[in-house]
């Protein structure tokens, strides 16, 4: 008979004193490991890999080993997960269920914990299994409660909590939770803070501190072996515009703590949702400050004036449909002082290397449209044979089946929310949720169900308006009717007929600028 081939799985949750290095495992795990193979042979297993994470909590569901167990699990690797206990496998009964009661039997996978006694070759403890679980449950639950009680405690007290410090601050190794100046980068915070004071734009000195090469924060910090939040992809290492806006506004560069901007949604996963402000916590003079007050109130000021408000309600023209062709970047609409105006790329404002930038007036470009859309209607001298060629983007026909689509996806979207609503209540009955978290949840799937709902309602009464127009005939002849020796443009014909333009640069010695309609049609 083949050996048994085993999966051993051990797991610490904080970092151990003893270790030397980082890369070292922790006392703990090696003591963990020493039982677990002294019993695999004792019980004559093969071991088949050891799997340790360390400094990660039972709660944690993207822990790497644990994923490779369970991918060594499905694919039939392994016979048999040891652990010490239950709980070091999950501390969440959610997953004691899932995997332990569900897909481990279907695996042919069988778990063995040696502390707690849990075996699921023997099926007279599966309940205690269960309890098991359901304690771990309730220790993840009061252990949440008691680090966010701390935190708050950390927090109304002033004492920096995160992982990372602010730019122009690093963390003071004497004290914890107190920040000390990084005079290199503050120099930096107060160069910023006064060309913003003397008429400065924001895009104006990101591409100045580019043009010095400054690095931006992450990239100062990773150069320096400071801690700093790592990129989900490579990012510039360039200064940009809300970074200088965002820095302009932290009171932490006059000496106020301010923290709590995000919270958690539930101590089961990691998301995080904005705060109102006035549930910030915010602690005035807390660690010595960058910039002076008078400064900052001069900036604030600014910063006020400057904001206008958009009163309109207008659309621009070409809004969020011309891009640059040299780095495909949106671009931003302004106006000159007699009026007019005009599109422009923003990245090459930002650097001499980022962008050699497109620029292009409106009117022009406006004529440009209206001029290649009559040109196209005009190689169709037979209008019922550009009945035949052209199939605009809201076609009828089209429209119809887009809606049907839409609507069986919204219909689908709201059976799924209706059923999370019904296995919430049954966690919430097996003490799974707490009575707080059930509300929460229950509202934001609710608000969800009925939104979609709303969408399936309004899509609905666009069908039946388009079944009734193509009950009096298609309306082909009065769309390109509507859109033929056009003499201006609007934002709705726009948005019919145009997915984006693409805008060059002005052709040198002259006056041509290179632009390319991708249209919807």
């Amino acid at each position: 008979m083949t050996n048994l081939k085993v999966g051993i799985y051990c797991r610490l949750s904080e970092e151990d004193k003893n270790k030397q290095f980082e890369t070292d495992d922790s006392g703990s795990i090696q003591n963990q490991k020493s039982m677990l193979i002294q019993y695999a042979l004792e019980q004559g297993w093969e071991i088949y890999r050891i799997y340790s994470d360390d400094d990660y909590t039972g709660a944690d569901r993207n822990r790497p080993e644990f994923k490779k167990l369970l991918s060594d699990a499905e694919h039939r690797n392994i016979d048999i997960v040891l652990c010490k206990a239950q709980s070091r496998f999950t501390r969440e009964l959610e997953l004691v269920e899932k995997y332990i009661h569900g897909l481990f039997p279907i695996w042919g996978v069988r778990f063995v914990s040696i502390v707690d006694n849990a075996d699921t070759a023997n099926k007279g403890n599966k309940k205690s299994r269960q309890i098991n679980g359901l304690v771990n449950e309730w220790y993840l639950e009061d252990m949440s409660e008691n680090i966010k009680s701390v935190l708050k405690n950390r927090r109304e007290n002033g004492l920096h909590i995160g992982a990372f410090a602010l730019y122009g601050y690093k963390k003071d190794p004497e004290q914890k939770g107190h920040l000390i100046v990084d005079e290199e980068a503050a120099e930096i915070v107060r160069e910023v803070f006064t060309l913003f004071s003397r008429g400065y734009g924001k895009t104006a000195i990101a591409r100045m501190l580019n043009d010095r090469g400054i690095p931006n924060p992450t990239e100062y910090k990773r150069l320096h072996g400071l801690r700093y939040q790592q990129p989900k992809k490579k990012q510039s290492t360039l200064w940009k515009y809300f970074a200088i806006s965002n820095m302009l506004c932290n009171e932490i560069y006059i000496g106020n703590m301010v923290q709590g901007k995000y919270g958690s949604v539930s101590y089961k996963t990691k998301q995080n949702r904005p705060r109102p402000k006035d549930q910030w916590y915010v602690v005035e003079g807390t660690h010595e400050p960058i910039i002076d007050r008078e400064l900052w109130d001069k900036v604030q000021a600014l910063i006020a004036e400057r904001a206008k408000p958009f009163v309109t309600g207008e659309i621009g023209l070409f809004a969020r449909k011309a891009r640059c062709v040299n780095c495909g970047y949106t671009m931003r609409s302004n106006k000159l002082a007699d009026g007019r105006r005009y599109l422009y790329c923003s990245n090459r404002h930002v650097s001499k290397d980022a962008c050699e930038g497109s620029f292009i007036s409106v009117a022009r470009l406006e004529q440009a449209v209206i001029g290649e859309i009559n040109r196209l209607s005009g190689e169709y001298l037979d209008k019922d044979e550009l009945e035949e060629k052209v199939e605009f983007h809201n076609h009828l026909t089209e429209q119809k089946r887009r809606l049907e689509k839409e609507i069986t996806a919204y219909q689908k979207k709201a059976g799924e929310y209706a059923r999370c609503i019904r296995e919430l209540y049954l966690d919430k009955v097996k003490s799974i949720i707490s009575e707080q978290e059930y509300m929460e949840f229950s509202r934001d799937f609710s608000a969800e169900k009925e939104r979609f709902e709303k969408l399936v309602m309004e899509a609905e009464i666009q069908l039946a308006g388009i079944a009734e127009k193509m009950q009096t005939g298609d309306n082909r002849r009065q769309l390109i009717e509507q859109y033929t020796n056009l003499e201006k443009l609007d934002r709705e014909t726009v948005d019919k007929l145009i997915d984006h333009i693409s805008v060059g640069k002005r052709i040198p010695g002259t006056r041509n600028v290179p632009i390319e309609i991708h249209w919807n049609f």
